[in-house]
């Protein structure tokens, strides 16, 4: 049965340096919606048009959007071995979406990386990223003041998917304030 992870945690936790870094680990494939709807805005689909004014202002995009994108994405082949999602699932209607698609494919969620990192880190983390970022180079969302708006939307909206999943016992908590090594080294342990 193929299996898939959650990388989990708030935003700028370092999910998506932690999916490259254990994704070369194995075989998952490392498959973050943000990047998949960065992707959709670039290329100025009607998709990225819909989207491009919600995560601007730091909010989540709508659950029906990105379970179309990760529906799409694993009917087309695109995790093989397995998925290792971030930023995905944000709600728990998104987590029960996931659920039922992958239980139609004979799959499931084995385990959810919860990465966690206190909020004032964060802010600290999205600052140094901007100071060290050219301009041309940044995310649309990576401002402080976005950071804050999708912090409100990740304690309100994402957190009830932790206890989602919690619930049926799949949850390994990791500390996010170590180094990226060390947050990888914690993970591949946690996951052995």
């Amino acid at each position: 049965m193929t299996s898939h992870i959650v990388l989990f945690g708030p935003p700028a936790a370092g999910k998506g340096t932690q999916a490259k870094r254990i994704a070369a680990e194995g075989s998952l494939t490392p498959t973050s919606t943000g990047d998949m709807l960065r992707a959709a805005v670039a290329e100025d689909t009607p998709l990225g048009q819909r989207a491009a004014g919600i995560m601007q202002a730091g909010n989540l995009v709508d659950d029906a959007t990105i379970m179309g994108i990760i529906g799409d994405h694993l009917a087309s082949g695109g995790a093989p071995e397995g998925a290792l999602f971030d930023g995905f699932p944000r709600t728990v209607a998104q987590a029960e979406g996931l659920d039922a698609l992958l239980g139609k494919r004979g799959e499931k969620v084995s385990a959810v990386v919860n990465i966690i990192v206190p909020d004032e880190i964060l802010l600290s983390r999205v600052e140094s990223r901007i100071a060290e970022t050219p301009e041309a180079e940044r995310r649309a969302d990576d401002s402080p003041e976005a950071l804050k708006v999708r912090l409100v939307a990740y304690h309100e909206q994402t957190v009830p998917v932790l206890e989602y999943y919690r619930a049926q016992d799949k949850v390994l908590d990791i500390d996010g304030t170590q180094t990226i090594e060390a947050v990888t080294a914690s993970i591949l342990a946690a996951l052995a």
